[in-house]
Order: structure tokens, then C-alpha cells, then sequence
């Protein structure tokens, strides 16, 4: 009866596991939440990130640099990804739409725009590294597609790897694109 019992139990669980990895691989499922973090004392905010998180708990920046800022007039430089998400929305376009028109006609013409896309510390290493590669290649593929040239807008990834968030508002903060001016 036991080997009975092993022969039925060890396929059912194969099966169950190739279900639960499959689903966890193909990106349909969320990466798991960070344990809880003990109740800290509000602290400054970091001097490389927003300085509030957006509204929506499923929301992250794209950071402009003040140099890009300053040569393109961009007064607002706040565009939002979801929390496992890469997709840029229809109100991201108009300081996009600044980017592109700044870097083919205007003061930054023919300079490449670098863009390093971050996510938050949930998930796996691998995860986090290329959901910012698929956030920093969502914005450019958009930049590209709105007239900037390729070659002019280079795309990488930090992952996780500069994320300090502890909970969802600093999380959010975390799930970025940064533009940067390339060389």
C-alpha cells in the first residue's frame, strides 16, 4: 500500500509543482511581498529620489535629470509604472513628448539620452533585473517610436540593486526609469 500511495502522491506533486512554477515564471503572478518592517520614525527622503510618492500604491517615477530638466524646460518630470508593470500610459506622454522634441530639434539635439530602468527589492534578483530592463526599453522603444533615433537612447538596468524602500510609498520611489544624458 505505501509504494501505492508514493506512486500516486510523487506524480501529483510533480504536476503541482510544474503548475506553481510555470505560473511564477511566466510573469503572471506578483513577485512576493517583503516581510513587514518595524514601525520607524517618518525619515528624509532619499536625495536621489522623488520627494513623495505618488498617490496610487501601484505608482513609480521617471527621473529626469536636473541637466536634462534645465536645457529641455520640463517644469514636471513625474511619469508612473505599476507595480510589476513596464507599460507607459497615455499621461506619461507629454513629458515624453518633451524629451523627444528637446533631444531631436531642441538644445540637446543629436546627444543620447541613457535610461536605467530600477525596480523594488520584492522578487528575485533575476526578476527585478529585468523588469527594469523592461521599464528602461518601454520608455525608449516609446522615445523611438515618437521620433527619437535609436542609437540616441541607450537602455540598462539596476534591478533592485539602488532600491531603499521599506514600504509601499518608499517602494514606489524604488520602481523608476531614470533619464540621464549620455556622452
Amino acid at each position: 500500500m505505501n509504494q501505492l500511495r508514493t506512486f500516486v502522491t510523487a506524480p501529483l506533486a510533480a504536476a503541482m509543482l510544474s503548475v506553481l512554477f510555470s505560473s511564477a515564471c511566466g510573469g503572471e503572478t506578483p513577485p512576493p511581498k517583503a516581510p513587514d518592517a518595524p514601525a520607524a520614525a517618518p525619515s528624509t527622503p532619499h536625495p536621489n529620489l522623488p520627494p513623495e510618492a505618488p498617490d496610487s500604491p501601484t505608482a513609480s517615477a521617471v527621473r529626469i535629470s536636473d541637466e536634462i530638466v534645465k536645457a529641455c524646460g520640463i517644469s514636471e518630470p513625474d511619469a508612473y509604472f505599476a507595480f510589476d508593470s513596464s507599460a507607459v500610459r497615455p499621461s506619461d506622454a507629454s513629458v515624453l513628448g518633451q524629451i523627444v522634441k528637446c533631444f531631436t530639434t531642441g538644445p540637446l539635439a543629436g546627444r543620447t539620452l541613457k535610461l536605467v530602468g530600477h525596480a523594488d527589492p520584492r522578487g528575485a534578483s533575476d526578476y527585478n533585473m529585468t523588469l527594469g530592463q523592461s521599464r528602461a526599453d518601454a520608455v525608449g522603444g516609446y522615445l523611438v517610436q515618437s521620433g527619437m533615433q535609436r542609437p540616441k537612447v541607450q537602455s540598462s538596468t539596476r534591478g533592485a540593486m539602488d532600491a531603499i524602500g521599506t514600504d509601499e510609498p518608499t517602494w514606489a520611489r524604488d520602481r523608476r526609469v531614470d533619464m540621464l544624458l549620455g556622452q
